[in-house]
């Protein structure tokens, strides 16, 4: 990302900001006080209006600017556990990786390659929002 990883980091640490760079995430109702902090929620509604599901993500594991883990729920359909890490390539260069399975309920029985079908475009047009939340912090 053409962001110093200070800025990445300022909006994956910013709970309110949540709907604005995760795909499918539409509203944020609250954020536990703490964000990112481990045991910490965002607690957020996805999909389209009139079949909104209200759940919530917690932090697993919280690196400050260099890795943030989330369980991120969306019942019935199931959980994803979400790896984000960042690692510094110059002043304004951060390297984000981001890797995503799903780990309970009905689509964690869905083989590893339709999950990637599934998974990858989301998560690279999620990537290009945060990408470009970041940068708009600079």
């Amino acid at each position: 990302m053409e962001a110093s990883i200070d800025a990445v980091w300022a909006v994956l640490a910013d709970g309110w900001s949540y709907a604005g760079w995760v795909v499918g995430a539409t509203h944020i109702r609250d954020v536990d006080t703490g964000w990112p902090k481990c045991g910490t929620r965002i607690h957020h509604s996805v999909g389209p209006w009139p079949l909104v599901i209200q759940d919530t993500t917690e932090v697993v594991r919280c690196e400050p600017s260099r890795l943030l883990e989330l369980d991120a729920r969306l019942w019935p359909v199931g959980a994803a556990r979400i790896l984000f890490t960042l690692q510094a390539q110059g002043m304004e260069l951060t390297y984000v990786r981001m890797a995503e399975r799903v780990v309970r309920g009905p689509s964690a029985f869905l083989p590893k390659f339709v999950q990637d079908a599934l998974l990858i475009p989301r998560n690279k047009e999620t990537l290009q929002r945060l990408s470009a939340l970041a940068q708009g912090r600079q």
